[in-house]
C-alpha cells in the first residue's frame, strides 16, 4: 500500500508529466488514488489543465512561438480570455 501513496510534490510532478503524455499508467493510478485524499492536488490538476488549454489555444493563434515572449497586446488578450473562461467555469 505504501508504494501507491505519494506526496503532494510527487502528485504535482505526475500531473505535469501527465499533461504532456509522459506519465506511466502506474503514475496515473497513484495520482488518482492521491486525489481521493487530497482535494488541493485535485484542484491544482484541474486548474493546471485549464491554464494549459487556454494558453495552448491562444498560442496557436499568435506569433509568440517566433518571438519567444508575448507582446503587451498579446498578454492583455490572454488575460481577457482567462477571465472570460473563468466566468464560464
Amino acid at each position: 500500500m505504501s508504494k501507491i501513496l505519494i506526496s503532494c510534490d510527487e502528485a504535482t510532478t505526475i500531473c505535469d508529466k501527465s499533461q504532456y503524455g509522459e506519465s506511466s499508467f502506474l503514475e496515473k493510478v497513484k495520482l488518482n488514488f492521491h486525489f481521493l485524499f487530497c482535494k488541493v492536488c485535485k484542484k491544482y490538476t484541474k486548474q493546471n489543465s485549464f491554464m494549459s488549454k487556454v494558453f495552448g489555444n491562444y498560442a496557436e493563434h499568435c506569433k509568440c512561438s517566433e518571438q519567444k515572449r508575448l507582446s503587451e497586446i498579446e498578454k492583455k488578450k490572454l488575460e481577457e480570455e482567462i477571465k472570460k473562461r473563468l466566468k464560464i467555469n
